[in-house]
């Protein structure tokens, strides 16, 4: 039985004195006053008066058709693949069209730009309460995408997210996720922040080695310097541990995309001049405050130079009599100005900085000069997981724009195929 049709019998009733207004107001879910109103239309008007006055006609807070129209169009080619949510921010800021995130979800499902998402059941992951201060946890995470969709290159972007705050203190595109990424991502979070308590990562080869325990020996690149500036490395079991992070990075990847986008962005370099604006902006918008208001960042830093020591690929060698090495195919020869045989069979420790350098310390952290020397091939070189892809592409990359020239060797050969003499069976006749 429609509603409509309830009311009308169980307003008859009362008028028949058969049903009494307070149960009418129970049975209709309105009050006594409402009721008595609807008896008394009813006796002066019939049924008809029950029928809603307003019905067909145009509610007074209702979309413009006009507006409607304009939405729909906007979203089928400016904003096409926006969200409700970020489509309403980007209507109000470029357009001026201030409508609700509801409002713009219901006209994109009507036009069906829009389809409602089904809720999988997921598994339950207790919420892990948020750290008191900030610079207590920093989640740190890479994260390869399409950013300028396919209008430029994939690559990576390197996120530094505090725990307390959800505030990002620092975002780079990078061609690979490295570890070189990470340094300096490290570098300009230190210089800008100071040195964290802890880092706290997923459980790739980039900041761990393996299942080894954590030894000096068996350190990672990063592991190594996160001991020397006393930060705590620290490794998620799952990805749901670090969840801070790679929510901000689905965030990024639904935002950021589109905001390249609009500003017609499609080169890393321009992605990253674009980042140094748009984090400020974001961190307003989506950050939280600490609990505690200190900041336990420390601030006393090593100097510049230490810091780039600190912050880049080590390697352990052990120099030959004539104080030579060899590094990455190529062989260093210690230039000492005496005889130098305090340092035959010495380790040295081979820096390969940030910048593209490449330092020679002694034991004893003293900077030594040497010269390059004959460079040695490789058959095969070690790459990670993560670099394999980007490496691969590169080398595709670079096959397609070689071209054999007239007078390369394979354009030489002649092979020629021996023709076989047979006879036609004498059935067909021919000779």
């Amino acid at each position: 039985m429609s509603s409509e049709r309830k009311r009308q019998e169980v307003i008859a009733l009362v008028n028949s004195k058969v049903l009494k207004q307070s149960e009418a107001a129970a049975s209709l879910d309105i009050s006594c006053r409402q009721v008595k109103r609807l008896c008394r239309t009813m006796r002066e008007q019939g049924a008809i008066g029950l029928i809603p006055k307003r019905r067909g006609q145009v509610a007074n807070n209702s979309i413009a058709c006009s507006i409607k129209k304009q939405v729909i169009v906007l979203a089928q080619n400016k904003y096409m693949g926006f969200g409700p949510t970020f489509m309403a921010e980007k209507l109000k800021e470029l357009d001026g069209i201030d409508l609700s995130k509801e409002s713009i979800r219901k006209i994109l499902i009507t036009s069906g730009l829009w389809h409602v998402k089904k809720t999988k059941n997921k598994s339950v992951h207790q919420r892990r309460e948020r750290r008191a201060c900030i610079g207590e946890l920093v989640q740190i995470d890479g994260s390869p995408h399409a950013w300028f969709e396919n209008r430029g290159p994939v690559c990576c972007l390197i996120l530094f997210v505090d725990d307390a705050t959800s505030s990002v203190l620092y975002a780079q595109l990078e061609p690979v996720e490295t570890t070189a990424a990470y340094f300096r991502g490290m570098y300009s979070h230190i210089k800008n922040y100071g040195i964290p308590l802890a880092y706290y990562s997923d459980k790739h080869m980039i900041f761990r080695v393996g299942n080894a325990k954590k030894t000096e020996v068996n350190l990672s690149q990063f592991g190594r310097a996160c001991s020397e500036l006393g930060i705590e490395s620290i490794c998620a079991n799952s990805a749901p541990a670090k969840g801070r992070v790679e929510r901000k990075n689905r965030t990024f990847q639904d935002r950021l995309v589109k905001e390249f986008r609009l500003a017609g962005i499609n080169t890393i370099e321009n992605g990253n001049k674009f980042l140094q604006t748009y984090i400020s902006k974001h961190n307003m918008q989506f950050s939280v405050c600490a609990r505690e208001p200190q900041d336990v960042h420390v601030h006393s830093v090593p100097d510049d130079a230490t810091l780039e020591h600190i912050l880049s690929i080590q390697s352990k060698r052990k120099l030959s009599k004539n104080l030579e090495t060899s590094f990455e195919n190529t062989v260093y020869q210690i230039v000492n100005e005496g005889k130098g045989r305090r340092l035959q069979k010495s380790i040295v420790t081979i820096c390969h900085m940030l910048n593209g350098n490449i330092h020679l310390l002694s034991s004893t952290g003293n900077k030594l000069d040497y010269k390059t020397l004959n460079v040695r091939t490789k058959d095969t070189s070690t790459i990670d997981d993560k670099s394999l892809n980007a490496h691969l592409d590169h080398l595709i990359q670079h096959k397609q724009s070689i071209k054999p020239r007239a007078e390369h060797p394979w354009r030489k050969y002649k092979i020629v195929f021996p023709q076989k003499e047979f006879a036609l069976p004498k059935c067909l006749g021919i000779e």
